[in-house]
């Protein structure tokens, strides 16, 4: 019942809320990327959602868009600017996809909305991740966000997925609210937000087995 009707009941609310509440840091944030990111301060992108249906992503733009001399954009971790890896630490870049739950495009727990060119390599294991909505965070961002690896990190959205609760999901929410005061795994160990998802070799699985008790 909680999963096919509160849930949704509940995401709808609390965005709602959210999104009155923190209307002054909304405008405060969007003055303040129109002068850092020099120009506009969203990011919108296309995801894929429950049941792999496309969506329009809406964020705070955390890197700017610097090119080099033939016109290409540079490295993420050049055009990631003070002002960019402080959303992204805070998690302030997330807030304006409070509109994408409003709508009911996203819940405020889930797995992650990932690429839309990820779709096709994903195992059949880790395409359970969209039989639900993607969350605004899920329980990957809240035991280790870009810090472990993409097998691992789609073990747990699978897992959420079958194991959805409101203990689980109040539970989760504590769990990020924690991460983000440590500013814990912003970064993989190689890369200033997280590797492209190049598809799963055959014989690599998850070294995670499951919530510690």
């Amino acid at each position: 019942m909680y999963a096919k009707f509160f849930k949704r009941l509940i995401d709808f609310v609390l965005a709602l809320v959210g999104i009155i509440v923190l209307s002054p840091l909304f405008v405060v944030l969007i003055i303040l990327g129109f002068i850092f990111m020099k120009g506009n301060p969203f990011f919108a992108q296309e995801r894929p959602g429950k049941d792999e249906c496309v969506f329009r992503l809406i964020k705070f733009r955390t890197m700017d868009n610097r090119k080099d001399a033939s016109g290409h954009l540079l490295p993420d971790d050049e055009r990631l600017n003070k002002y960019g890896n402080f959303l992204r630490s805070t998690s302030l870049d997330e807030l304006p996809e409070l509109f994408n739950i409003l709508v009911g495009d996203m819940a405020l727990i889930g797995p992650r909305p990932l690429l839309v060119q990820y779709l096709p390599l994903y195992n059949e294991e880790q395409r359970h991740r969209h039989d639900v909505r993607p969350g605004l965070t899920g329980y990957a961002q809240a035991h280790g966000r870009n810090s472990v690896s993409w097998e691992d990190k789609f073990a747990m959205d699978v897992w959420y997925s079958r194991n959805i609760s409101f203990g689980l999901d109040v539970q989760i929410f504590i769990d990020t609210f924690k991460v983000v005061l440590k500013r814990e795994g912003i970064s993989s160990e190689t890369s200033a937000t997280m590797e492209d998802f190049k598809g799963t070799p055959d014989g690599v699985v998850s070294k995670w087995r499951g919530p510690e008790r």
